[in-house]
């Protein structure tokens, strides 16, 4: 059986204002033909299909318009996809029933019956063959909140008791969901599990990904997951990436650069080849980038070596919505009131949209004085930090993880 892993489309994402519509429905074209052309039996789809939880009605049918093409093209393709952390769990199961109706699972949150248990059932996804046979079962996790996992005492475990509580429920709920599909293998059939989760240990691109913070931990151990799984199709970081060195285990990352820290991402879909119930071959399929990204000067530099660099710039004519997208990086001594004047005259008549000035600035800071925090920097930083620093402040020691927990249940509303 062969399957295509993808994940973190971002479908509706700009680039510093710019739309990116054109970029994303060339990958999707791109994808169909690869569908066709690798005849895959399903496509796993790991969450973060849109870059918030209020899509355009566009970005919306870019995605149903994707699904039914995809459908057409392979009437036996089984497609499943999972809500990520960007996702309206409710938004992006609503037509649900009509998916399902041509071969598309979708699985956006956790559901409870009366008493409060987790429906398992739904999570658990067959995946067919071209004789219509159970070739694969698929344990299809989406993005977990708090209030999501299965309950879980950790009031004598050790360290930060609402962390270790939100972890083990993962873990536990994982543990429920596999056990259920084992319990369906009914001639050795491979386990393959998605997951929108950050995973210890991976690489992470904080322009574009937003944090995933529970207090103050946001990594999940590769452990939670069985050893009896064949493959684990994983979305959430940009950066395609192994788990832990772990061949079976595997971020595809994003299809396209979503900011400039990603200009040198090998963007990609991942083919895996099932033989029983394992994995025989993963096979990374480089997605063509349609529209590229410049970054000039490589490292910040003086404005007047910059503005030299911008004018000797030669590039291909293209027409607007091919154009590159440049970032350009100055290393300034002070104010400068003329520097975005000075960069659009640079490139007048240039074949390029100007989408970032990144200015770096000297900054001397007196003996004690902590420096002051860039726009960037504090763009960047999410409530635990700040919580993490006014306590420092006002203490001149480390929250105790007591406190960070109280913290994170207030934030979370979870007890």
């Amino acid at each position: 059986m062969r399957l295509l892993h993808t994940s973190d489309w971002h479908l509706g994402q700009t680039l510093h204002n710019f739309d990116r519509t054109y970029e994303h429905q060339r990958f999707l074209d791109w994808l169909l033909e690869t569908i066709v052309a690798e005849q895959a039996d399903a496509v796993l789809i790991a969450g973060d299909i849109f870059d918030n939880s209020n899509p355009s009605a566009a970005s919306q049918r870019q995605l149903y318009r994707f699904l039914q093409q995809a459908r057409a093209r392979m009437p036996q393709l089984d497609i499943v996809i999972v809500a990520g952390n960007h996702d309206s769990p409710g938004r992006l199961e609503a037509p649900g029933p009509l998916l399902e109706a041509h071969g598309t699972r979708v699985v956006g949150h956790v559901v409870r019956d009366a008493e409060g248990a987790i429906d398992i059932e739904r999570m658990v996804v067959p995946l067919t063959g071209r004789d219509g046979a159970v070739k694969a079962w698929c344990v299809a996790i989406p993005f977990l909140r708090p209030g999501d996992v299965p309950r879980v005492d950790a009031a004598n475990e050790a360290g930060n008791a609402a962390i270790d509580a939100y972890l083990s429920g993962i873990a536990l709920l994982y543990q429920q969901a596999y056990a259920l599909a084992r319990s369906r293998c009914a001639n050795g059939e491979a386990i393959v599990t998605m997951g929108h989760c950050h995973m210890v240990g991976g690489d992470s691109s904080p322009d574009s990904e937003r944090r995933i913070l529970i207090g103050g931990t946001e990594a999940l151990p590769s452990s939670m997951f069985d050893p009896g799984i064949a493959y684990a199709a994983l979305g959430h970081l940009h950066l395609a990436q192994k788990v832990g060195k772990q061949e079976h285990l595997r971020y595809c990352g994003s299809p396209l650069p979503l900011s400039f820290a990603e200009i040198n991402y090998q963007h990609q879909v991942l083919r895996i080849d099932l033989d029983g119930g394992k994995a025989k071959e993963i096979v990374p399929l480089q997605v063509p980038r349609s529209v590229g990204l410049l970054r000039v000067p490589a490292q910040p530099a003086p404005l007047k070596q910059v503005i030299a660099e911008l004018v000797g710039l030669d590039l291909p004519d293209a027409p607007l919505h091919e154009q590159p997208y440049l970032e350009v990086r100055v290393l300034l001594d002070g104010p400068e009131p003329s520097l975005r004047a000075q960069v659009e005259a640079a490139l007048e008549g240039k074949p390029v949209r100007l989408a970032k000035i990144e200015p770096t600035r000297k900054v001397l800071t007196m003996p004690g004085v902590e420096s002051a925090l860039s726009l960037d920097q504090l763009a960047q930083l999410q409530p635990d930090d700040i919580f993490r620093r006014l306590w420092q402040q006002r203490f001149g020691d480390d929250a105790p993880d007591d406190q960070l927990a109280a913290f994170a249940e207030l934030m979370t509303g979870e007890p």
